[in-house]
């Protein structure tokens, strides 16, 4: 009986190396790498970390905080009331932290974009994530994406990069970070659904 167990081990620990160093298992691991870097490289130069991951005051003055990249606005800041902008010109306010946007259409928190399954992107499919950026809302039929989320430039990408930035937002760390709801303007309370 031990021996047909050891003999099943072995075959199957042969089917399952065959199956991973098969051509058509290293050409999919392959394409997927390469849709994971191309989708860093849009995060990196479309600006994603420029508000999706939180600023802190360094040597030199205001840097990303890389341990938390992407992870939206911290759970632990908790904001003031915004400020009230005197009429002018002038139409929005934003934290130190570049997580928190005060304007007319109320407050907006940056969201947490890692692939935590509580607080982040984890739960959403691709599919989720491209009607998200095609139509403007949440999952493609919830709320409104508030400013100064971009979606407008977003819509106008292909499937296929969007598909990328997907895949490698699902291959970072996943951080947990609860983000605040939005605040509406006029209210002072959330807003209907959750963060930006």
């Amino acid at each position: 009986m031990r021996q047909q167990t050891n003999i099943l081990l072995i075959v199957t620990g042969f089917i399952i190396w065959l199956t991973a160093a098969s051509p058509i298992a290293q050409a999919e691991q392959k394409s997927d790498q390469k849709k994971i870097k191309r989708g860093e490289y849009l995060v990196t130069v479309i600006g994603c970390n420029d508000c999706h991951t939180p600023s802190k005051m360094g040597p030199n003055g205001p840097e990303k905080d890389m341990a938390h990249m992407l992870s939206g606005h911290p759970q632990e800041l908790a904001m003031p009331p915004a400020p009230i902008l005197p009429p002018g010109p002038w139409m929005a306010a934003l934290s130190a932290t570049m997580t928190a946007w005060s304007g007319p259409w109320g407050v907006s928190f940056t969201r947490n974009l890692t692939p935590d399954k509580e607080t982040g992107l984890g739960d959403w499919t691709e599919q989720n994530f491209i009607e998200t950026l095609r139509t403007g809302r949440q999952l493609g039929k919830g709320r409104q994406i508030l400013p100064p989320m971009p979606f407008e430039a977003f819509r106008n990408m292909t499937d296929d990069d969007l598909k990328s930035i997907y895949a490698y937002l699902r291959s970072i760390p996943a951080l947990k970070n609860k983000v605040p709801d939005p605040i509406a303007p006029s209210q002072g309370q959330p807003a209907d659904g959750h963060n930006k």
